[in-house]
């Protein structure tokens, strides 16, 4: 069965965060538009953006040890660390303008204070730390920053890793209280309800969007089928942005724009071990991160976490990688074969070549048995018992390949925005740390797509109402830093005890 056409200014295909966060941009500029959200699932937020598919770190290079990488003279690099900070604040600033507006209820459902910590020990990896800290310590991004190698001071912070931990062992920790734990999933969900509420908008599930062609005008011909009926239905777009997590890609191959040509992806699952124990998970308020092994990817970097899903507590641990063909948690095994084209297989094998070390890592980790895992979780907690511990299966995440006229291809642990020369249609593909950065990621996106529009003076009015920052760089004004700063933590409550 099919129906007649349909027409839509903005449409959105999958209902994660990044969809959902740029619907609701969107549809507060330009009020008048229509609107659609195509869910391949019954419901929102099931696959990347689902609390337990992700660790719910708000991402702001407080603890993150990868963002401050030490450069060959042995100083630390903190440009990126800058970058994701002020990305994070922004964040901050527009899910604050959301409650102000009175289009959140109370903003405790999806985001909580968590202090965020780093923790090394050995005395190469303290000197790293200390380094990293005193590069970072005066600066206003990084107000509050503690550092610490007093075992005393360390079981304030973090009780469960000095539980049992030799007096003479050489650690080291920085503390910042002012880190966060967000609930994306549900977040994700206020986003969308929001969006339910405003004139024009659908959000509609059970929906796979099975071909996408641009029409003659430069609009775009979705072609949908409804997995209850059956029924086949075609969407008429204006603007068109893929963000379904891994299905992003072979739907950015449909499109057939030469800008996502050679674009790869490389899948990789990933477990956790989790505690819901309310005696231990009590005794440990924190994201306590390590240092990634030695030839390890950032996507290894180990972390015991305080996690806050739907009011209750509990306690993450790894992650652990995984390998499967697919694309989505609930995707097909074939997803990667079918992702695998002649413009692509180049880069492809070239990053598989390139990259042993990884796959070396990947195949330890399949073959990692729940034992070990616990015994990796005992250098954060020397006291665990693996009776107090289960394991979590997480999410699916791809990784971007992408042409690279040196090496033939390249692997992309980051994430990146891929969009037509027009600005028709956009696609979001990668991982980490995408969900934290979700709203700077999209005002990119709008920006780069809607450059008219972008810089008329409605369009910037706004933009300056939703971000109190917008066009100054918070990283170079600290007062405007900290004042910005004050009014989130207020307006998110994350001024009142967890």
């Amino acid at each position: 069965m099919h129906s007649g056409n349909e027409e839509s200014d903005f449409v959105f295909v999958g209902a994660g965060i990044m969809s959902a966060t740029l619907a609701v941009m969107l549809k507060e500029l330009e009020p008048t538009s229509t609107v659609e959200v195509l869910e391949l699932l019954d419901v929102g937020a099931a696959e990347s953006s689902n609390p337990w598919n992700n660790a719910g770190t708000g991402h702001a290079a407080l603890c993150e040890l990868n963002y401050t990488p030490e450069k060959a003279d042995g100083s630390i690099d903190v440009t990126k660390a800058l970058s994701i900070n002020g990305m994070f604040e922004a964040s901050r600033q527009f899910w604050s303008y959301l409650v102000e507006e009175g289009h959140f209820g109370s903003p405790r459902a999806f985001i909580s204070p968590v202090p965020h910590m780093s923790f090394v020990h050995g005395a190469k990896d303290i000197a790293f730390l200390r380094k990293r800290y005193e590069a970072l310590k005066d600066h206003a991004c990084f107000d509050g920053m503690e550092y610490s190698e007093d075992h005393a001071k360390l079981r304030e912070w973090m009780p469960l890793v000095m539980e049992g931990r030799p007096a003479t062992e050489a650690v080291a920790a920085t503390h910042v209280a002012g880190g966060t734990d967000v609930n994306f999933g549900a977040l994700t969900m206020s986003l969308l309800g929001h969006l339910q509420t405003r004139p024009g908008t659908q959000v509609r599930y059970n929906q796979k969007v099975v071909d996408l062609t641009r029409e003659a005008d430069q609009r775009w011909r979705l072609t949908i089928e409804d997995s209850r009926s059956g029924a086949t239905r075609t969407l008429i777009a204006k603007f068109v942005f893929l963000g379904a997590g891994g299905a992003a890609l072979p739907l950015l191959q449909k499109s057939g724009i030469p800008e996502g040509a050679g674009y790869g992806g490389f899948p990789v699952s990933g477990q956790w071990l989790r505690c819901d124990d309310p005696h231990i998970v009590e005794r440990h308020q924190a994201k306590v991160y390590g240092l990634a092994g030695v030839n390890s990817p950032p996507m290894s970097v180990p972390h015991l976490d305080t996690r806050v899903v739907d009011g209750k507590k509990s306690l993450l641990f790894g992650p652990f990688a995984g390998f499967t063909t697919k694309f989505l948690k609930r995707g097909s095994f074939l997803d990667l074969p079918k992702s695998i084209k002649s413009g692509n297989i180049g880069p492809m094998l070239a990053v598989a070549r390139d990259n042993m070390p990884l796959t070396r890592y990947l195949v330890g980790q399949v073959l990692q048995s729940f034992d070990q895992r616990v015994e990796e979780l005992r250098a954060f907690y020397p006291a665990v018992r693996k009776q107090d511990w289960r394991l979590e299966v997480a999410g699916q995440r791809v990784q971007i390949i992408k042409k690279d006229p040196q090496k033939g291809g390249i692997l992309q642990f980051g994430t990146e925005i891929v969009a037509s020369g027009d600005g028709t249609i956009a696609a979001l593909l990668g991982a980490s740390p995408g969900a934290s950065t979700s709203v700077s990621i999209m005002l990119t996106l709008v920006e780069r797509c809607f450059p008219s529009r972008y810089q008329s003076e409605e369009w910037q009015a706004k933009l300056r109402k939703m971000f109190p920052s917008f066009g100054h760089k918070l990283a170079e004004e600290p007062e405007l830093l900290r004042e910005v700063r004050e009014r989130t933590t207020r307006v998110l409550q994350l001024d009142q005890p967890a």
